[in-house]
């Protein structure tokens, strides 16, 4: 008996959506399905940055480093609108230390008792070399040192900082890449079921029959194979889904934000070691303010939902100012979000200390599963193309073709940016510069699309504020699975640090006529 899909995959998160784009790209039939809005977890709550992650150095990690640093590049030339290079203020002072824990701790404890866990100069220095050339670059720029007594770069710090490392990473709208991937996912052929969740998936007569809901209406769907990327919800789905026994597991780690008033007036953003050897940066964030995370919390209860507590609050404002020369309080901090990682459980004794690696685990007990432990964002297309590696010779399908296609909007050069939005602005004269920024940072060359052959602002329809309009909103619903005000000014956008309540309000309204 045929299958309604090849692979059906449960949980609309980053992973779910880069494993469905992969294989509906190869030509299999993909259903996806995710019970609330498409990255409304932990893959719209991340620090928002393709990186390789400098500090996974410390715990001898090169692997997972080198394997973010090749993708850097790879993810930036295909996403270029929402995807950008960021140089990152690496400040040094000689009473900076390690995390008591880690292997590189424990080793220069050994050999160098002296300094007490401090980190040399000389050791970052090492760790940023290797930083430079593990994946290779083509298109950022290496490190270098700076003078923050003569760089404006070092004007917020305090005046003991007299020095510091720049180096690159990337930034990435992180809620807009897993909706561009779902939605490239359904222009191949697959299907996306959002707001609706897998009650049920049971194995029978060698297939898959996954029973789901939505908005109080059963349907069952027959599946080949049956993914897991279930995120927070892995094991959950295992046990209480699928109804089978598993001894892997993930840990749940807590990662809250805080986002404050503009707390520094140039583009580069801060990368702050504590004395207790953790880390958190600094980062500008939406033109007039400043993201700051995270914390690392172990989070036992995935009923509870995640926020940045108090005490998460205060520890990531005392951290910061450390290094500004004006003290941050709770009083600047204007929004908070927390997301849970689900990192895979290998037994480390800190949440810190946890690998950021991902772990994909098949099961071959009748029809195929795969279940996706870990991971991080900036590796998520080489775990969809690795999850495909595993299903392909059980379900067919094409080669790997996504390290070289571009997302939806993003057929353009990284160095062409500031042409589109002057070319927008052109041919478009009611767009103020932010605005045309704004359009070409979330929609890339799409945002012709939305704006149509629109001659004045109010040929955009209704103006819900900050410049968000009609036109734009019809397109979220239409091609971006926005149902809800929440949906469109916290993940298809971060508009919602601009409107008022009134105006979020009557947005909802809106959509739900």
């Amino acid at each position: 008996m045929d299958a309604d899909f090849d692979i059906f995959i449960i949980g609309g998160g980053i992973n779910g959506c880069g494993i469905a784009r992969d294989a509906a790209g190869r030509g299999l039939k993909v259903g996806l399905a995710e019970m609330n809005d498409l990255g409304s977890a932990t893959s719209s709550a991340s620090t928002k940055l393709f990186h390789g992650g400098l500090r996974y150095l410390e715990f001898f990690e090169f692997g997972l480093v080198r394997k973010a640093l090749i993708e850097r590049e790879v993810l930036l030339k295909n996403m270029p609108h929402i995807s950008w290079p960021m140089r990152f203020v690496l400040p040094y002072h000689k009473d900076m230390r390690f995390e008591n824990d880690t292997p590189t701790s424990k080793l220069l404890s050994t050999v160098m008792p002296w300094m007490k866990g401090r980190r040399p100069a000389w050791l970052i220095r090492l760790g940023l070399f290797m930083y430079d050339h593990l994946g290779g670059r083509k298109i950022l720029p290496g490190t270098r040192v700076v003078d923050l007594t003569q760089n404006v770069v070092g004007v917020p710090l305090k005046d003991k900082f007299q020095k510091a490392y720049e180096y690159s990473d990337c930034w990435i709208e992180d809620s807009r890449l897993v909706v561009l991937n779902a939605r490239d996912a359904e222009e191949r052929g697959a299907t996306i079921l959002t707001r609706t969740k897998v009650v049920s998936a049971a194995r029978v007569d060698g297939q898959w029959e996954i029973v789901t809901e939505h908005d109080g209406a059963q349907q069952t769907y027959t599946a080949r194979a049956l993914v897991n990327a279930g995120g927070p919800w892995v094991e959950n789905i295992l046990r209480d889904v699928a109804r089978l026994n598993t001894s892997e597991g993930v840990r749940l780690v807590r990662g809250s934000h805080i986002v404050t008033r503009k707390l520094f007036d140039h583009d580069k953003s801060y990368f702050f070691q504590g004395e207790d050897g953790r880390i958190i940066f600094a980062i500008p964030y939406e033109t007039d303010f400043t993201l700051i995370g995270t914390t690392d919390c172990e989070h036992e209860n995935l009923s509870q939902t995640p926020y940045a507590t108090d005490e998460e609050q205060d520890y990531l404002c005392t951290f910061a100012s450390q290094y500004f020369e004006r003290q941050v309080t709770r009083d600047d901090v204007v929004w908070t979000y927390s997301g849970v990682r689900p990192l895979y459980d290998d037994g480390a004794r800190s949440a810190t200390a946890a690998t950021r690696d991902y772990v994909l685990s098949l099961d071959q007990n009748g029809a195929p599963l795969l279940n996706i432990f870990g991971g991080k964002i900036t590796t998520y297309r080489k775990l969809a193309e690795n999850a495909l590696k595993k299903l392909s010779p059980l379900v067919g399908g094409g080669e790997p073709w996504t390290v070289d296609a571009a997302l939806p909007g993003g057929d353009f050069k990284v160095k062409d940016r500031d042409r589109l939005v002057a070319d927008l602005q052109a041919d478009y004269p009611f767009l103020d510069a932010r605005w045309a920024l704004r359009l070409i940072k979330g929609y890339g060359t799409e945002a012709r699309a939305i704006l149509n052959d629109a001659k004045a602002a109010s040929d955009l329809g209704q103006d819900f504020g900050a410049t968000l309009t009609e036109a734009e909103v019809k397109w979220l619903v239409s091609k971006e699975y926005a149902r809800t005000a929440e949906d469109v000014v916290w993940r298809r956008s971060k508009l919602g640090l601009r409107l008022t309540k009134d105006q979020i309000v009557a947005l909802d309204a809106f959509m739900a006529a």
